[in-house]
Protein backbone atom coordinates (compact mmCIF):
# COMPACT_ATOMS: atom_id res chain seq x y z
CA UNK A 1 0.00 0.00 0.00
CA UNK A 2 1.36 3.29 -1.24
CA UNK A 3 1.97 6.03 2.01
CA UNK A 4 0.66 9.23 1.67
CA UNK A 5 2.25 12.33 0.22
CA UNK A 6 2.17 16.23 -0.43
CA UNK A 7 3.22 19.09 -2.15
CA UNK A 8 3.85 22.70 -0.70
CA UNK A 9 5.42 25.42 -2.92
CA UNK A 10 6.98 28.40 -0.85
CA UNK A 11 7.61 31.91 -2.05
CA UNK A 12 10.04 32.93 0.40
CA UNK A 13 12.32 31.56 3.17
CA UNK A 14 9.69 32.59 5.67
CA UNK A 15 7.21 30.47 4.26
CA UNK A 16 10.16 27.46 4.67
CA UNK A 17 10.31 28.74 8.06
CA UNK A 18 6.57 28.78 8.43
CA UNK A 19 5.94 25.21 7.25
CA UNK A 20 8.72 24.04 9.21
CA UNK A 21 7.45 25.56 12.21
CA UNK A 22 3.89 23.92 11.30
CA UNK A 23 5.34 20.57 11.34
CA UNK A 24 7.71 20.87 14.00
CA UNK A 25 4.45 21.64 16.35
CA UNK A 26 2.89 18.11 15.25
CA UNK A 27 6.21 16.08 15.10
CA UNK A 28 6.11 12.92 17.30
CA UNK A 29 9.13 12.13 19.35
CA UNK A 30 10.41 8.89 17.66
CA UNK A 31 10.17 10.19 14.29
CA UNK A 32 13.13 10.57 11.42
CA UNK A 33 12.22 13.40 8.85
CA UNK A 34 14.70 13.13 6.17
CA UNK A 35 15.72 16.01 3.75
CA UNK A 36 17.14 15.76 0.59
CA UNK A 37 18.41 19.15 -1.82
CA UNK A 38 20.69 20.34 -3.45
CA UNK A 39 23.09 23.17 -1.74
CA UNK A 40 20.91 26.64 -1.03
CA UNK A 41 17.57 24.60 -1.58
CA UNK A 42 16.14 25.63 2.30
CA UNK A 43 17.17 22.47 3.75
CA UNK A 44 18.34 24.54 7.14
CA UNK A 45 15.78 27.41 7.03
CA UNK A 46 13.17 24.99 7.14
CA UNK A 47 15.05 23.17 10.02
CA UNK A 48 15.24 26.50 11.70
CA UNK A 49 11.14 26.44 11.27
CA UNK A 50 11.24 22.75 12.68
CA UNK A 51 12.84 24.26 15.73
CA UNK A 52 10.58 26.51 16.48
CA UNK A 53 7.72 24.71 16.09
CA UNK A 54 9.33 22.13 18.71
CA UNK A 55 9.87 25.02 21.37
CA UNK A 56 13.32 25.49 20.66
CA UNK A 57 14.02 28.93 22.83
CA UNK A 58 14.55 31.76 20.14
CA UNK A 59 18.56 32.35 21.42
CA UNK A 60 19.03 29.43 19.99
CA UNK A 61 20.63 29.66 16.73
CA UNK A 62 20.08 27.05 14.46
CA UNK A 63 22.41 26.51 11.62
CA UNK A 64 23.79 24.13 9.50
CA UNK A 65 26.12 21.03 11.51
CA UNK A 66 28.21 20.23 8.51
CA UNK A 67 31.37 20.42 10.00
CA UNK A 68 30.29 19.09 13.83
CA UNK A 69 27.66 16.41 11.92
CA UNK A 70 25.42 16.92 14.66
CA UNK A 71 23.79 19.78 16.46
CA UNK A 72 21.23 19.37 19.50
CA UNK A 73 18.45 21.59 20.41
CA UNK A 74 16.02 21.48 23.63
CA UNK A 75 12.53 21.83 23.10
CA UNK A 76 9.36 19.92 23.19
CA UNK A 77 11.30 16.83 22.44
CA UNK A 78 15.10 16.96 21.98
CA UNK A 79 15.87 17.87 18.29
CA UNK A 80 18.77 16.04 16.80
CA UNK A 81 20.15 18.30 13.55
CA UNK A 82 22.13 15.73 11.43
CA UNK A 83 23.84 16.47 8.58
CA UNK A 84 25.52 13.74 6.30
CA UNK A 85 26.93 16.07 2.97
CA UNK A 86 30.46 15.01 4.40
CA UNK A 87 30.09 11.79 5.55
CA UNK A 88 31.25 8.61 3.17
CA UNK A 89 28.93 6.75 3.69
CA UNK A 90 26.01 5.00 5.86
CA UNK A 91 28.16 3.29 7.68
CA UNK A 92 30.22 6.63 8.72
CA UNK A 93 26.72 7.97 9.68
CA UNK A 94 25.57 4.87 11.71
CA UNK A 95 29.03 5.12 13.60
CA UNK A 96 27.48 9.07 14.66
CA UNK A 97 25.52 6.74 17.69
CA UNK A 98 22.29 7.58 15.30
CA UNK A 99 19.96 5.07 16.63
CA UNK A 100 20.67 6.07 20.01
CA UNK A 101 19.39 9.52 19.40
CA UNK A 102 15.73 8.16 18.46
CA UNK A 103 13.51 7.65 21.44
CA UNK A 104 9.79 9.29 22.15
CA UNK A 105 11.05 12.38 23.63
CA UNK A 106 13.10 13.30 21.01
CA UNK A 107 13.28 13.37 16.77
CA UNK A 108 15.93 13.50 14.71
CA UNK A 109 16.02 15.92 11.41
CA UNK A 110 18.75 14.75 8.39
CA UNK A 111 20.20 16.88 5.98
CA UNK A 112 21.49 15.01 2.55
CA UNK A 113 19.78 12.36 4.04
CA UNK A 114 19.69 10.41 0.72
CA UNK A 115 23.36 9.65 1.11
CA UNK A 116 22.97 7.72 4.01
CA UNK A 117 19.67 6.01 3.27
CA UNK A 118 20.12 2.43 4.07
CA UNK A 119 21.41 3.95 7.78
CA UNK A 120 17.76 5.61 8.11
CA UNK A 121 14.68 3.77 9.27
CA UNK A 122 12.47 2.76 6.94
CA UNK A 123 9.37 4.53 8.49
CA UNK A 124 10.74 7.98 8.15
CA UNK A 125 9.29 11.67 6.60
CA UNK A 126 11.36 12.39 3.54
CA UNK A 127 10.98 15.87 2.43
CA UNK A 128 12.48 17.05 -1.04
CA UNK A 129 13.79 20.77 -1.76
CA UNK A 130 13.87 22.10 -4.85
CA UNK A 131 14.82 25.44 -6.07
CA UNK A 132 11.56 27.21 -8.36
CA UNK A 133 13.18 30.53 -8.28
CA UNK A 134 15.40 33.16 -5.70
CA UNK A 135 13.31 32.76 -3.22
CA UNK A 136 10.62 29.89 -4.03
CA UNK A 137 10.50 26.57 -3.16
CA UNK A 138 8.86 23.49 -3.44
CA UNK A 139 8.87 20.79 -0.77
CA UNK A 140 7.42 17.77 -1.68
CA UNK A 141 6.79 15.16 1.29
CA UNK A 142 6.80 11.57 1.62
CA UNK A 143 5.68 9.02 4.06
CA UNK A 144 7.66 6.11 3.90
CA UNK A 145 5.20 4.26 6.23
CA UNK A 146 2.69 4.31 8.91
CA UNK A 147 4.06 6.81 11.60
CA UNK A 148 5.09 9.10 9.10
CA UNK A 149 1.91 8.90 7.69
CA UNK A 150 0.32 10.38 10.95
CA UNK A 151 2.53 13.27 10.60
CA UNK A 152 2.26 14.45 7.47
CA UNK A 153 -1.52 14.34 7.88
CA UNK A 154 -1.26 16.03 11.28
CA UNK A 155 1.02 18.80 9.03
CA UNK A 156 -1.92 18.83 6.07
CA UNK A 157 -4.63 19.03 9.06
CA UNK A 158 -2.58 22.25 10.66
CA UNK A 159 -2.59 23.78 7.33
CA UNK A 160 -5.82 22.98 6.11
CA UNK A 161 -4.25 20.94 3.13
Amino acid sequence: MPFASAKWDTNTPDGTRTLGAILGACLPGGMVVALVGGLGSGKTVLVQGLAAGNAVGPAVEVTSPTFTLVHEYPGRLTLYHLDAYRLKDAADFARLGFDELLREDSAAVVEWADRVRPALPEDALWITLEVLGPTARRLTLRAAGPRSEQCLKALQEATGS
